[in-house]
């Protein structure tokens, strides 16, 4: 061990079953079996051991929007579910289509964010992809081949153009894939008509038409097993498309107004079905005031809080054998990171340390114990199992329902010029 012990982690449940110490220093995984001494230790006696979390896709808000949430509490809520590195999107406002609107806002997210974050570059029509690409952006999009919140949709003549930008930087795009129809929606079956499963598909399919021999392509938060299906790169899905449906709200509740729509309960476990093939889990934390919700279903905004409770959702599916604890590490750990081309948080020396430690059992979710702004979820009263400690960078940040002093980093991508610690 070529850094000195920093923090020695006690009796951790390992994923494979095995009962060890973790020794870490230097922000990583120094060493794995009997501890020795360091200036923390901590006791994870009967706790399971993941690897913290990567949300490849959250909304921050902060800046004009920091009423909803902003990069001290959006961090903070993912640091209590277990998540340790947040992507931004960049249909901010202002959007980040150019290298002044994203120096502001990693400089905001450096000045506020408790957990690691990177941030993605916008694309439009005349967008300096390139400068963008250098000023340290992780990667491109989510790129609106449909509009959704803040985001007009990018035409297939532009998104074939940027696609080749793209790819010659070798960098990577993240697609939002709707086809919306005309007309604002009445309520929550409203909603998934005028935004129906089939244009969504089609939507994957008009996208994968133009996408060029090589280039890294991540489609965001698919809603359901045909648009898996007809997927040319990587999928993610989100907590709230597997986990909630139309028939679990009533048809005005704003509160289940996203985008993609939610679906039928057969649409969602069809989604299910498409386990194996789902490459990754993002939360899509898009949150709204109450007040905001809080009027008809046609002028409500669409999304929901999700960053706290992803991880916890998913380990109460591990505790209920629903899933396995593996592949729950592969969809929030390990391919995310691979997917953005960032160092795991994981088990061989030399990774990252950021590790989170949940017990055995579930609690329902209240809205009260989150630390999100926005002070409500779609979840509530669903089971979960929250961290009862996380470690970032080899460091604590949680403990028993406390948050320690933290700070987060920034990830810059591949084409970034500076000095940041990739």
């Amino acid at each position: 061990m070529s850094d000195p012990a920093e923090c020695v982690i006690r009796n951790a449940v390992l994923p494979s079953g095995r009962v060890a110490d973790l020794v870490l220093g230097g922000g990583r995984l120094l060493h794995i079996g009997a501890g020795v001494r360091a200036d923390e230790t901590i006791d994870a006696s009967g706790l399971i051991c993941v690897p913290g979390a990567v949300d490849m896709h959250t909304h921050l808000r902060g800046g004009p929007q920091r009423a909803k949430e902003d990069w001290k509490s959006g961090t903070m809520s993912a640091l209590f579910g277990g998540v340790t590195v947040v992507v931004d999107q960049p249909n901010t406002v202002p959007p980040l289509v150019d290298p002044a609107a994203f120096a502001a806002r990693v400089a905001e997210a450096r000045e506020n964010a408790l957990c690691a974050f990177g941030v993605n570059g916008g694309v439009v029509a005349g967008a300096d992809l390139p400068a963008l690409w250098r000023a340290g952006a992780l990667a491109f999009g989510e790129i609106f081949a449909g509009p959704s919140s803040y985001g007009a949709a990018v035409p297939l003549p532009v998104l074939a153009e940027s696609f080749t930008a793209i790819q010659g930087l070798g960098a990577l795009a993240t697609i939002h894939a709707e086809d919306p129809l005309p007309g604002a929606p009445e309520d929550l079956r409203d909603h998934d008509r005028l935004r129906p499963a089939a244009t969504e598909a089609a939507a994957v399919q008009d996208v994968c038409t133009i996408t060029p021999p090589g280039l890294s392509i991540h489609f965001c938060h698919m809603s359901t097993a045909a648009a898996v299906d007809a997927a040319c790169g990587s999928v993610e899905v989100t907590p709230h498309h597997l986990f909630l449906s139309l028939e679990g709200f009533e048809a005005d509740d704003t509160h289940a107004r996203m985008n993609p729509p939610l679906r039928s309960e057969i649409e969602r476990k069809g989604l299910w079905s498409r386990w194996e093939r789902i490459d990754a889990v993002a939360s899509d934390h898009a949150p709204h005031t109450a007040a905001e919700k809080a009027v008809t279903f046609a002028d409500a905004p669409s999304g929901v809080p999700g960053v706290e409770t992803m991880v916890p959702l998913l380990m109460a599916a591990v505790l209920g054998k629903r899933i396995s604890l593996s592949s729950l590490i592969q969809k929030t750990a390990l391919n995310p990171a691979r997917i953005l081309g960032i160092i795991p948080a994981g088990f061989t020396p030399g990774e990252r340390a950021d590790f989170a430690f949940y017990p055995r059992r579930t609690e329902r979710i209240e809205p009260d114990h989150l630390h999100t702004k926005c002070e409500w979820t779609p979840f509530e009263g669903m089971e979960a199992s929250f961290p009862q400690y996380v470690v970032m960078e080899g460091r604590c940040t949680v403990r028993n329902g406390d948050l320690l002093p933290t700070r987060g980093r920034w990830i810059p991508g591949g084409g970034y010029i500076g000095t940041a610690d990739r």
